[in-house]
């Protein structure tokens, strides 16, 4: 089987690595990819080829599939599927897997889906959809600024600001709905009660009637330890978490998709690829904060490195509705994901600085170095981006899994790395 993938960031790469393990796959092109995916091979020996093309150029991914005729294309980020490059690539007659326009909205507009949850009874935030700074104001002040204004559109992770008080709640307004600071993102903006609780992620594998639970993940959004300083598309992630147990993850997962699957039935969204709702466990029960439509980035990392399944396999029962019967196995032991960013993200980043020690990580057991925003030059592995790796670890148990994960950070360098020291301590303080 020839597998195309689309993106460039570190869940392509990790998407790319278990793609070849695949017996099945026998070539696998990456789309533009990244210096990590151009390192990785199929289990027939191919290397994997990185594609110039960018993940939204749809026209440009169009020829090259019509060329190269892959059996199945794999869509990573969130941009391609808002764009419509399922429906193009089924339209020409391809098998791609990832969900279509209309079920992308999920996560392409926040909106929708806060509408949506409303329609169908699926527990989430006390919420609001505005596009005047003036209602949308009332509306933080009858929230007593407690409250989180989201963009409605994609903003790269970042288009949410938490507000305890009004003055920061006018001010976010402001920002994202008047000033624009996520562009057209912010034409429209959400407004939520802020939930008390602790948030987890959980993504399930879809085929437009089944859902597949994946264990819990948390991911790490803000800049800095503790979760202080800036949102972020994620500093790093572990899975699984303590805080359900097994019976209690199946609760929740109940509770949020047999809704959800009951809506797109009858608004007839045929959604096939990963949702990814955002999760607040609650005193009062879990709530949505918001859905993605995609892997996460760094979760996919931590998943990928846990499962057992055939990702080929199941990805194409996923793009042809044929997951029903099936149950994912993972790997016991948890992973942990550290991500080592550029000097001044979430801002603005250097690119082009030489990385090293990236040989010597690789060769500690249990590690594997995902690449985000890196490229090859000369021959050198240098920085093109803002989360530069998501450094991998698998172990025994937490404690073996995070220190597996800093001891190979700490090997890696290049000027300016940053990254949190706390990735999995909310994990180790339940014990």
């Amino acid at each position: 089987m020839k597998v195309l993938v689309l993106g460039s960031g570190g869940r392509e790469h990790a998407l790319v690595w278990k793609l070849a393990q695949s017996p099945s796959v026998s070539r696998l092109w990456c789309a533009p990819g990244n210096a990590g995916t151009a390192m990785e091979h199929a289990a027939s020996g191919a290397p994997v080829v990185n594609v110039p093309v960018a993940s939204d150029d749809i026209p440009a991914l169009l020829e090259f599939a019509r060329r190269e005729k892959p059996d199945l294309t794999v869509v990573g980020p969130d941009n391609p599927l808002a764009l419509g490059v399922v429906d193009r690539f089924m339209e020409a007659g391809m098998v791609v897997w990832g969900p279509n326009q209309r079920a992308a909205q999920f996560e392409s507009s926040k909106a929708f889906s806060q509408d949506f949850m409303e329609r169908h009874g699926i527990p989430t935030a006390r919420g609001g959809t505005f596009s005047d700074a003036a209602g949308a104001i009332a509306f933080c002040r009858e929230l007593g600024g407690r409250c989180a204004v989201k963009a409605d559109g994609l903003a790269l992770g970042k288009g949410v600001l938490l507000c305890h008080d009004v003055s920061a709640a006018e001010a976010a307004v402001q920002e994202i709905l008047v000033q624009r600071t996520f562009g057209g993102a912010g034409s429209r903006i959400v407004v939520q009660e802020l939930l008390v609780g602790m948030e987890i992620s959980l993504h399930a594998l879809c085929d437009g009637k089944e859902a597949l639970l994946f264990p819990t993940a948390q991911d790490h959004k803000r800049a800095l330890d503790g979760d202080h300083g800036l949102n972020t598309g994620g500093m790093g992630t572990y899975c699984p978490t303590p805080f359900l147990s097994e019976a209690g993850l199946h609760d929740v997962g109940r509770a949020i998709l047999d809704p959800w699957i009951a809506g797109c039935a009858k608004e007839g969204i045929d959604f096939r690829g990963i949702l990814y709702p955002g999760v607040m466990l609650t005193a009062s029960g879990p709530r949505v904060l918001e859905f993605n439509a995609r892997f996460g980035d760094p979760e996919a990392q931590v998943y990928l490195a846990r499962l057992e399944d055939d990702l080929a396999g199941l990805l194409l029962a996923s793009a042809q509705g044929r997951l029903a019967g099936r149950k994912l196995r993972w790997k016991p032991g948890p992973a942990v994901c550290v991500v080592m960013a550029s000097a001044g993200y979430p801002g603005s980043s250097p690119k082009g600085l030489p990385i090293d020690g990236l040989d010597a990580a690789a060769r500690m057991p249990g590690v594997k170095v995902f690449h985000g925003g890196t490229a090859l030059r000369d021959g050198q592995v240098v920085t093109n981006g803002g989360r530069v790796l998501g450094v991998t670890a698998t172990g025994t148990d937490m404690a073996d899994a995070r220190a597996k994960a800093y001891e190979a950070v700490r090997v890696i360098r290049f000027e300016g790395a940053q990254w949190r020291t706390d990735i999995g301590s909310k994990a180790l303080a339940v014990g």
